[in-house]
């Protein structure tokens, strides 16, 4: 089964996303169609040695050797031990694609980022395996952190302050820029890694909602214009209740914002999905987990 990027949600900023459902085991789970190239059935996997517990071992697909990583493993499920309907999602992300082993695909939604809730404290662990749950049908979809799990299995694709220690000393700014990001970890991560390159002043919200209502509110402010409190946005792709292509749109369609720089940081830049980013007037789009090369374009545009 391939799936025709181009195809996909081709109007950029509908705040929209489709959501293929899968199982793995007993729950059901979701991953936005963005991060999917295609899904193949399961196939022979040739084991890696002294390899992470998660990493089931290696494929290849056509002319490409691609690592897989069982998702029985991640959510700790009990093997069944019939697997002749399991199969591969082949995903790219973080500029790297990755198959996913899961126990059947069942169809495509689409859906609102209206639509998902950002998981509750008390949901035992969910919050740190899962970006959003989403209520459709009668049942429960989990949209799973695919970005985590990667980074869990492999650190050095996460974000890490000693790449930007290594660009020396660096100028204290006192420019002041909001950031989007729903993920807690990385909205810490941010704050470490821009704070030690010299950007202080940064206001994180958990979506582009709470980010776009921030920049409305200073909008009505009779004490400094929006332009004086905001000189720069940063803005993940996926999130709930508003995503970062509707963010940046709203921004740039409005005449007291679209003078703002909006970069979109995001595991989802691919060349297949740049375009999407363009469409909707995004100054500079940099993919996750190149915190140097972000701080690099921060530096350009303000």
């Amino acid at each position: 089964m391939a799936l025709n990027q181009e195809g996909i949600l081709l109007d950029s900023g509908t705040n929209e996303l489709e959501v293929i459902v899968f199982n793995v085991g007993n729950g059901t789970y979701g991953i936005n169609v963005m991060k999917v190239r295609e899904i193949v059935q399961a196939q022979t996997v040739t084991h890696i040695p002294n390899s992470h517990p998660h990493i089931e071992g290696m494929i290849r697909l056509r002319d490409e050797v691609l690592t897989v990583v069982n998702l029985k493993e991640v959510l700790g499920c009990v093997s069944e031990g019939d697997d002749s309907q399991d199969k591969f999602i082949v995903s790219e992300l973080n500029k790297m694609k990755v198959a996913f082993r899961v126990s059947g695909v069942s169809r495509i939604h689409r859906i609102s980022w209206e639509q998902i809730e950002k998981p509750t404290e008390l949901s035992q662990g969910l919050q740190s395996a899962t970006t959003g749950v989403i209520k459709l049908d009668g049942q429960m979809i989990l949209l799973l952190d695919f970005e985590k799990i990667v980074v869990d299995i492999n650190p050095s694709k996460g974000i890490n302050v000693e790449q930007v220690r290594k660009l020396g000393r660096r100028e204290r700014s006192h420019k002041k820029i909001v950031v989007a990001e729903d993920s807690a970890m990385l909205r810490k991560l941010l704050h470490q890694t821009l704070a030690e390159a010299g950007y202080e002043q940064v206001t994180f919200f958990e979506n582009g909602k709470e980010a776009l209502d921030y920049l409305e509110y200073l909008q009505t402010s009779d004490e400094h214009t929006v332009e004086e409190e905001v000189q720069l946005v940063i803005t993940d792709l996926e999130m709930p209740k508003m995503d970062g292509l509707h963010l940046t749109r709203r921004i740039k369609e409005d005449d007291d914002f679209k003078r703002i720089p909006v970069i979109i940081f995001s595991s989802l830049i691919t060349d297949d999905l740049y375009h999407k980013g363009i469409t909707v007037g995004a100054d500079r789009q940099v993919s996750k987990p190149e915190i140097v090369k972000l701080i690099e374009e921060i530096d350009l545009l303000i």
